[in-house]
């Protein structure tokens, strides 16, 4: 904190206290005229309501001198009164690192012994699961959802189903979580035209099973494989290594209805997840992959 603004919490501070103990004592020594009945003269009410006038409660004394007391004594033993530490010089910046270093020696065994078990194979009530549970709702949350459904408005995936865009074995989950992901789907509406994007709409998504008119099928088709096939492949599975998605697996990022896959088309996408790895350690990034197989579809990975 810099001089002038210590110097200003100290003004603050003596003139709040000190204005608060002068009326305080101020209050119980001044005389405040009163007529013969002990009455202030003010009334309400054609007179039936007259202002008493009595001196302040003992309790009342006591418990604000008390208050007063314990004020002083506060500014006197911890930090408050500008730059002054206090007389036992403590912080809740050093509360917060001793506490936070007793915790992480007692975590980083925990988080070690999670480097022998077989992901794949944890179960929801394992440590494992329950510490990357507590990592997941920290950091993960906020766009996957607290149930790891995924949200679409953000182009977040679901990580409860079987679709995994990059990959779904340990290292690959691991490696999104701490290195992130940038995947980008280029805008294909000047090149297609309304026409076209219709046709493509129609074709990928037969590529899911869903009817479409066989005459925009045989168009999209065609389409597909000029356009589309090196990244997404011939049969539409998708190329984990360039994070192009599976397109027949009925599994939507950004909505599986016709307009959002025309949306998806005609304009493209860009979708980033961030890289934890300067918050989460490997350890922790292997706590929530064991979280998420935990509690995910196990097959397709």
């Amino acid at each position: 904190m810099s001089g002038f603004w210590s110097g200003w919490v100290m003004f603050l501070v003596v003139l709040n206290l000190g204005i608060s103990l002068f009326l305080f004592v101020w209050g119980q020594r001044v005389e405040i005229p009163t007529l013969e009945d002990g009455t202030s003269g003010h009334a309400w009410a054609h007179g039936v309501l007259r202002e008493g006038v009595r001196r302040l409660p003992t309790w009342w004394v006591v418990f604000s001198s008390a208050m007063f007391v314990g004020a002083f004594g506060y500014l006197l033993l911890y930090p408050g009164f500008g730059s002054f530490t206090g007389l036992l010089e403590w912080s809740s910046e050093e509360k917060w690192e001793r506490e936070t270093a007793a915790n992480n020696a007692k975590l980083e065994p925990v988080l070690q012994s999670l480097l022998a078990i077989n992901l794949e194979e944890t179960r929801p009530r394992d440590a494992a699961a329950v510490i990357g549970g507590r990592l997941y709702q920290d950091n993960c949350a906020a766009c996957h959802g607290s149930a790891a459904a995924g949200n679409q408005a953000l182009g977040a995936p679901s990580l409860t189903d079987a679709d995994w865009v990059y990959g779904g074995d340990p290292e690959t989950v691991q490696k999104s979580i701490l290195d992130g992901r940038h995947g980008v789907m280029p805008p294909w509406g000047a090149a297609l035209g309304p026409e076209g994007v219709v046709d493509l709409v129609a074709y990928v998504m037969s590529l899911s099973g869903r009817e479409m008119p066989t005459t925009w099928v045989e168009a999209g088709r065609a389409r597909y494989a000029s356009m589309c096939v090196a990244c997404h492949g011939m049969d539409g599975r998708g190329v984990p290594q360039l994070g192009a998605p599976n397109l027949t697996d009925n599994v939507w990022l950004y909505g599986g209805d016709f307009a959002s896959i025309a949306t998806s088309i005609r304009d493209g996408r860009s979708g980033v997840m961030p890289a934890w790895r300067g918050r989460l350690s490997e350890e922790e990034a292997r706590a929530i992959t064991a979280w998420l197989y935990a509690n995910s579809v196990r097959e397709s990975r």
